[in-house]
């Protein structure tokens, strides 16, 4: 059987799937149809349904849980991995402030809206160019995420708020950033077998770290290796093998804070 599956080209993400990609490991007869996308566009994606299984926003997931159900492997979930709002130190932030946000259905905004509700002038901007919009003065501060984090400091810029820390101080939770969603529509014993071989695919990955050092260095966009590292390394632990109590309970918060339903958000056993 071939499905589509998006996921982006940060490490995190080719890390994981390497193995299920190419065959690394038993893929139970599933053919994958890799496409590659920014979460944003993937959250987009995933709202109007179109690939089978894919990354996605768990604040995204609020808007689709009626046409995608939760793998328990593949999270980009756990503690001081969370956005930062930056800024240049000189800048001082009024509720007028233009913010450069990664995408509307990104954790990272529903987090923002949570934490300074104050800030309505948002401007939805790739990911990776948000440093670089704070530097030339087009915003006044930007909502940062991924491998930017390691690097915002070497451009003289200035932190405002960790929105992870924010969150575990609210919840004593870990941050639960996206995970991996199938459609609902496929037959149960196809979800199983999806979340079976996903989880092969990131326990492979864990114990066999440099098998996959060729497939995400050509996605990675000219990252330094030490910077590679540091994001699998951050984004890619024990909840991305399983969420556990601890990752379920944070993915329910996320639906009660956005007052919405999370019955039925996890594939069944």
């Amino acid at each position: 059987m071939k499905l589509t599956l998006g996921f982006s080209a940060c490490p995190n993400d080719t890390f994981i799937f390497d193995a299920l990609v190419h065959h690394k490991i038993d893929t139970e007869g599933l053919e994958f149809e890799v496409v590659f996308a920014d979460v944003e566009q993937l959250n987009k994606w995933a709202l109007d349904g179109e690939l089978d299984v894919t990354k996605l926003s768990y604040h995204a997931f609020t808007y689709c849980v009626n046409d995608y159900v939760l793998l328990d492997s593949g999270s980009a979930l756990g503690n001081n991995c969370g956005p930062l709002l930056i800024k240049k130190p000189e800048t001082i932030l009024t509720s007028e402030s233009k913010i450069a946000i990664p995408g509307k259905y990104t954790t990272a905004n529903m987090l923002l809206g949570i934490a300074f509700p104050e800030y309505q002038n948002k401007v939805e901007t790739l990911f990776s160019d948000i440093e670089d919009d704070v530097i030339k003065a087009k915003v006044e501060a930007g909502l940062i995420i991924h491998e930017n984090r390691f690097t915002y400091k070497d451009k003289g810029l200035k932190k405002v708020k960790d929105l992870g820390e924010f969150w575990e101080e609210e919840t004593q939770l870990p941050i639960p950033l996206g995970g991996i969603v199938v459609k609902r529509a496929l037959p149960l014993v196809i979800q199983q077998k999806i979340e079976r071989v996903l989880r092969k695919s990131v326990e492979y990955a864990l114990e066999n770290p440099n098998s996959s050092a060729d497939y995400v260095q050509c996605h990675a966009q000219e990252m330094e290796k030490e910077v590679v590292d540091a994001h699998i390394n951050l984004y890619v632990n024990d909840y991305s093998i399983s969420l556990g109590k601890k990752g379920r309970k944070a993915v329910e918060i996320v639906f009660e804070k956005e007052e919405k339903k999370s019955s039925s958000v996890f594939v069944e056993h």
